[in-house]
């Protein structure tokens, strides 16, 4: 696998030019699906898992959506290589966690993959820029309706498609949305926000999704179950309660604007910025607190010498893996934080 390619191609979310792109980073449509009278992952052997490989690999190969994607055996991947494929999300944290047999195609622009072995059998997944819901579940129900034509996917009439974990049966669809909310960070109110959201049915999680803590003030909002509702019914959800959370989001960017917090709200903005130009050391976790105040700055009018894209990118080739695949070596924490704190100066002060 030439990883430069993968540096190279511009993931979707990376220009910020969708809609609402000032709080909605991306949007992402997964479906989930298994194959009629074929165990779990989690009770294959090695051998079904090979065999089911191939199957699906097989069917890939006659669909105009998959056709053309690169697929990568995670069993043959560095460790390195399968945290670069987390840290872009075109993988999840599990199917990372092992070395068994285990695999991902990823379309041409990184905006589709399917991932091979996962909690269920396939989980097909698509990108769009900015709120753009209806968008990505196109690209993910045209891909699903063509392999579906060359796979047998377990369905019932009463509860749909057979997925491992009941909150994915029905539809086996997950929405979600990459927000960026500092405002109300800042302004302590992104507890009381995100812990009104599961009363609606819906769920909040950290940058890398399940598990996973909120860094840089970015945060996953997505349906927390799919039985019961329509494809349309769960996006319709998503969009309704992203709209709201984008409400306040905005406002709480009005309010520190106001005469009173404006001075303090800039000078950290500022401060941020200074840091990133100069740092010689940093973290991940401190580059992306200081990215998040940079990009609020942006939308908040200011007159930083930098593009929301280039903020974006950054977020993401700051990631621990992708500095040691870029580097093309294994880098000990001092090292991938100065080589982060090169890069950066070196992003930034390009024209």
């Amino acid at each position: 696998m030439n990883w430069e390619n993968f540096f190279k191609e511009p993931h979707v979310w990376l220009d910020a030019s969708g809609p609402s792109g000032d709080v909605v980073v991306s949007s992402r449509v997964r479906l989930a699906r298994n194959l009629v009278d074929v165990p779990f992952p989690a009770r294959l052997n090695s051998e079904g898992r090979h065999v089911l490989v191939e199957q699906v690999l097989n069917a890939a190969r006659t669909s105009a959506t998959l056709a053309s994607a690169r697929y990568v055996d995670l069993s043959l991947a560095k460790k390195t290589e399968r945290q670069f494929l987390m840290e872009r999300h075109l993988v999840s944290s599990e199917m990372v966690a092992d070395d068994q047999e285990r695999g991902v195609l990823i379309g041409p622009g990184q905006d589709v993959t399917l991932m091979i072995h996962e909690e269920d059998h396939l989980r097909l997944q698509s990108f769009s820029a900015g709120l753009s819901l209806r968008e990505a579940y196109a690209k993910a129900d045209r891909a699903d309706t063509e392999l579906g034509e060359q796979l047998p996917f377990a369905f019932d009439a009463e509860w749909g498609f057979c997925t491992r974990c009941p909150t994915n049966a029905g539809t086996g669809l997950r929405a979600s949305c990459l927000l960026h909310l500092p405002a109300l960070a800042i302004n302590g109110d992104i507890e009381r926000v995100l812990d009104g959201l599961a009363q609606m049915g819906v769920a909040a999680r950290g940058f890398y999704g399940e598990r996973s803590k909120a860094i840089g003030d970015l945060f996953q909002i997505s349906n927390a179950v799919s039985l019961g509702h329509t494809e349309m019914e769960l996006l319709e959800t998503i969009e309704r309660v992203v709209q709201s959370i984008l409400h306040y989001e905005r406002q709480g960017r009005q309010s520190l604007l106001e005469p009173r917090r404006k001075s303090a709200t800039e000078d950290q903005i500022w401060r941020s910025w200074g840091l990133l130009l100069h740092a010689r050391l940093i973290s991940y976790d401190e580059t992306m607190s200081h990215l998040s105040q940079v990009r609020l700055g942006l939308q908040m009018g200011l007159p930083l010498p930098v593009k929301p894209a280039t903020l974006n990118h950054l977020m993401l080739v700051t990631q621990p893996a992708h500095l040691q695949l870029l580097k093309g070596s294994t880098l000990k924490a001092e090292e991938r934080d100065r080589w982060r704190a090169t890069l950066i100066r070196k992003k930034l002060q390009e024209p």
